[in-house]
């Protein structure tokens, strides 16, 4: 990674001020738990970029590794191991020792919001840490989008127009900068999961989809 980049906020980001309020709550309620801007996690020579809405509270903000501590990540990691972009065992604590091969994880917001719902604001604030996360990883071919906000948010960043690229889970979009494909999967979230929404079959289904265009070395 480029060192002169800026990939990741401060821990102590003071840019939003409502973000600022509730993690300073949390820092005084659960004072063993990470409560800070959460870093991209990444292993070496990334291809894929997988990008979430944010922290959860129980999760990422607690442990300090995107998707880790909750069924989100319960999901991501076991497929991601299954398909090659991680190895090892998750165990849903930042020193299981799991690794990520030839992938990287990131979130729009890298804060916890209030209730899950990071403002506009608060996603603009934080879109240039995705910008040098990605400028600071050329390699980069494929991007996978969990969800409508992650998706938005990163064709925003890139100056594309959303029309031109409509969110749908299981799409596949030529961006046509940077050698870029995206593709897009509804979140895997308990809620999303457990409503139907989206399978455990079809989570892979996107997967497989990006296999096809970044085949294993």
């Amino acid at each position: 990674m480029t060192c002169d980049l800026v990939t990741d906020p401060p821990l102590d980001c003071p840019v939003c001020p409502r973000l600022v309020d509730f993690r300073t709550g949390l820092q005084r309620e659960h004072p063993d738990w990470f409560n800070a801007p959460v870093p991209t996690f990444q292993g070496d020579n990334p291809r894929l970029l997988v990008i979430g809405l944010a922290p959860g509270m129980r999760g990422a903000n607690r442990t300090g590794r995107p998707f880790t501590g909750d069924y989100a990540g319960d999901l991501l990691y076991e497929t991601l191991i299954e398909f090659n972009f991680a190895k090892g065992q998750y165990q849903a604590r930042p020193d299981d020792g799991l690794m990520l091969t030839g992938a990287m994880i990131t979130n729009a917001v890298r804060c916890l919001p209030p209730e899950n719902k990071p403002t506009g604001a608060e996603i603009k604030a934080c879109r240039p840490y995705l910008m040098a996360t990605l400028d600071a990883n050329p390699q980069v071919r494929a991007v996978l989008a969990l969800g409508r906000i992650a998706h938005d948010t990163f064709l925003t960043a890139l100056n594309l127009r959303k029309a031109l690229f409509p969110f749908a889970h299981g799409s596949r979009h030529d961006l046509g900068t940077r050698n870029l494909l995206m593709f897009d999967s509804y979140h895997c979230s308990r809620y999303n999961t457990n409503t139907g929404r989206l399978t455990s079959e079809m989570f892979k289904s996107v997967f497989t989809s990006i296999r096809t265009d970044l085949p294993e070395a």
